[in-house]
């Protein structure tokens, strides 16, 4: 199609999908896009700013929603389930690949395209090496399209590993993570983060289609009941 000078503002959801996930929390995690979907149908007009893709990943990343239009009536969205561990290696090299074939084919169709989004899922800490996915996220971030990244973190997520995956991690641009308060419900908290993330698709979808540019993410006073946001120097 041609879309000459149109201007498109992609998301990624990327779920961990580890065994530790399974029951309420993965039951919650595949309701995130079905809330998404319903957000844009109240503002479809938004639906051609923004576009949404799903990875899971566990021992290895599979793309479970490729990056569209949530609204395509032809679609039918994925049913994410366990398996495996939890690999960030895999998480961040299949997304990657996927972030730059998706630029390149946008920019083909004649899209101009924003900095992409990752909203990043975990219930956990990384099953490998410190080194490993630490390169892993480096030759993520070290793209020219490097996303900015946005984890959430939930049960026994660890904060201070989650705070590394924060990107930016500082200046104008700062991201920001959140995490479930201690002694929360996970899947509970799950349903939050998916308010945080139709929020931002929502506000983000709406500073573009005004021309302005930019991921969008609600205030700490704006989010529900058993999440907190940080910066990447709320950890040392």
């Amino acid at each position: 199609m041609d879309a000459t000078g149109a201007k498109l503002l992609p998301f990624y959801l990327v779920v961990d999908v580890s065994y530790s996930m399974s029951g309420k929390k993965i039951a919650s995690a595949n309701q995130i896009l079905p809330q998404v979907r319903d957000a844009l149908a109240e503002n479809p007009i938004l639906s051609d700013k923004v576009r949404i893709g799903l990875i899971d990943f566990s021992n290895d990343a599979q793309v479970q929603l490729p990056l569209c239009d949530l609204l395509d009536p032809s679609l039918t969205l994925p049913v994410l389930s366990v398996r495996g561990g939890t690999s960030y290696v895999a998480a961040f090299d299949r997304l990657r690949t996927e972030i730059a074939a998706n630029i390149k084919q946008l920019k083909v169709d004649g899209y101009r395209v924003h900095r992409p989004a990752v909203f990043f899922l975990s219930d956990g800490a990384p099953t490998d090496p410190d080194a490993d996915w630490q390169a892993a996220f480096a030759r993520l971030v070290g793209d020219p399209a490097y996303p900015n990244v946005i984890p959430f973190g939930v049960d026994e997520a660890d904060g201070a590993i989650l705070a590394r995956v924060v990107h930016p991690p500082s200046g104008t641009k700062q991201m920001r993570m959140y995490l479930m308060e201690n002694g929360q419900d996970p899947a509970q908290a799950i349903n939050t983060m998916a308010e945080i993330m139709v929020s931002s698709v929502i506000n983000s979808g709406r500073s573009v289609s005004q021309g302005e540019s930019g991921i969008l993410l609600p205030d700490k006073d704006e989010l529900g009941s058993g999440v907190t946001q940080h910066a990447p120097s709320d950890w040392v």
